[in-house]
């Protein structure tokens, strides 16, 4: 009888890929995790328990068929692995990378709840679709038909682009239209090389302009272009992301040198691709030779840490208003982090800020009290606990919000809610505007990639739905 290729969780232990070494690490923007080598990856994905409910699917946005990849990878059927890994995911690639899998999948591990660690999901998913690039398993767009109908899309990042992939396979003739010069939004200029490598994303892009997708860069869309869209496309998406960063009233909040997150990290990653980037070569989004604050307490914030580091910054401490345990961020990158050499002072919120050029941040403390609304701790301020916390660089990453669309746009009949986002249905991404869809973080607020990817891939299959009854009706 055969070897029993799965569940040795029991005789082999969790194994994470390597990891650079902090003082190495901390030099670049590389990843910092090496690539499995073929024998490890079968032995960590060996250890599923291939559940007969498994959790790890069913807390994936993208519902991916994880113990069925899994297994084939621990049987060496790499190929198939890659087939089943991408039939629900666009970029498995990128999830593999930066996926908070610690909250999602691997958080949802029965294994992990027996006390034996979690299987190693991201990275076993990470080397599949790798592999698949390196074999030439990744087959170009070749619609098997082309279609006359025509959708246009508003937005070059994850949402967009998984939308673009699933309704060229169709062959319907797509265009993103997206205001940056290149495309892939946030996994381009948000999110910082050592998570996400620069080339990965520019992969996807180059495989859809190969496979028939057409992309207008630069196109900073007002009321006429929006229009125009609309009239050129049988259909719509917006896919705009949030990209409005949250400000703090405090004062001093408009001193020189408090700048927000969004730009500071555009300024790195543009870099990485050799532009000429003034703000960053004139030192004012340059961390070298700093100290750097950091406000905020997710993942971007956490992106700003790590990215000062590696510009050099003298010292770099991050406050945020709750403990680590209420922290949003990944718990995997505050550790990341701290072992880069970043200092997290818990508890601590800005009451204002000292000097023009920025000198340093009033700090004051908290406690938790009662649960707000959410059903987490509210900070409280502690009486008399305030200081001053030098620094010479103050990076803002309190979140994102929606830019005003309706007005922007010239449509004040697109439908949003209190907040700003989109109102459009959860499942297709229809909005009350005819033929206009809605999908990602414009309609969540800021969420993560796969939430986005998921919207963008059922939205698509909604939109091909919808025209084939069109065509239906039209037959009859």
């Amino acid at each position: 009888m055969a070897d029993q290729p799965m569940l040795k969780f029991t005789s082999v232990a969790r194994d994470m890929p390597d990891k650079r070494p902090p003082d190495l690490r901390r030099t670049d923007f590389r990843e910092i995790y090496a690539e499995y080598a073929d024998t490890k990856a079968k032995e960590q994905a060996s250890r599923c328990s291939q559940c007969g409910v498994p959790y790890c699917q069913s807390h994936c946005p993208l519902h991916n068929n994880i113990p069925d990849w899994l297994r084939l990878t621990a049987e060496g059927r790499l190929q198939e692995a890659y087939e089943i890994s991408q039939a629900t995911n666009t970029f498995p690639e990128i999830c593999g990378r930066i996926c908070p899998q610690d909250r999602l999948c691997e958080g949802n591990c029965v294994i992990e709840q027996s006390g034996h660690g979690t299987v190693t999901i991201g990275s076993v998913e990470k080397y599949i679709t790798d592999t698949a690039w390196e074999e030439g398993w990744v087959q170009p767009i070749n619609p098997a038909a082309e279609r006359t109908e025509s959708v246009g899309i508003i937005g070059a990042g994850p949402g967009g682009l998984a939308a673009a992939d699933v309704l060229r396979r169709a062959g319907v003739q797509v265009t993103i239209y997206d205001r940056y010069d290149r495309a892939g939004g946030l996994l381009t200029y948000g999110i910082p090389g050592f998570k996400l490598e620069k080339d990965i994303v520019m992969r996807r892009n180059k495989q859809l302009e190969e496979g028939g997708v057409t992309f207008e860069m630069n196109c900073d869309v007002d009321a006429d272009i929006f229009e125009a869209i609309r009239a050129d496309h049988d259909a719509v998406i917006i896919a705009t992301g949030v990209y409005k960063s949250r400000e703090i009233q405090a004062p001093g909040a408009g001193a020189q040198g408090i700048k927000r997150a969004i730009d500071f990290l555009t300024a790195s990653n543009r870099k990485s691709f050799d532009d000429e980037v003034e703000a960053f070569d004139s030192g004012r989004l340059n961390a070298a030779g700093k100290k750097v604050v950091v406000i905020g307490g997710g993942d971007t914030a956490m992106d700003c840490v790590r990215t000062s580091i590696r510009q050099g910054a003298t010292s770099v401490k991050c406050l945020y208003r709750r403990d680590r345990a209420n922290m949003p961020g990944s718990q995997r990158e505050v550790a990341n982090a701290e072992e880069e050499g970043v200092v997290f002072e818990w508890l601590s919120a800005p009451k204002g800020f000292a000097g023009d050029p920025v000198t340093g941040v009033m700090v004051q403390k908290m406690r938790l009290g009662a649960p707000d609304a959410t059903g987490r701790q509210a900070p409280e301020l502690i009486d008399g606990s305030d200081y001053v916390e030098d620094a010479d660089l103050v990076i803002m990453a309190l979140g994102f919000e929606p830019e005003d669309l309706p007005a922007l746009w010239g449509a004040p009949e697109l439908p949003v809610n209190r907040w700003g986002t989109i109102k459009a249905d959860y499942i297709t991404g229809a909005t009350e505007l005819e033929n206009v869809y809605a999908v990602g973080d414009i309609v969540r607020g800021a969420s993560l990639v796969v939430w986005a990817i998921k919207d963008g891939r059922d939205c698509a299959e909604a939109i091909l739905l919808r025209m084939e009854d069109a065509a239906a009706i039209a037959a009859e």
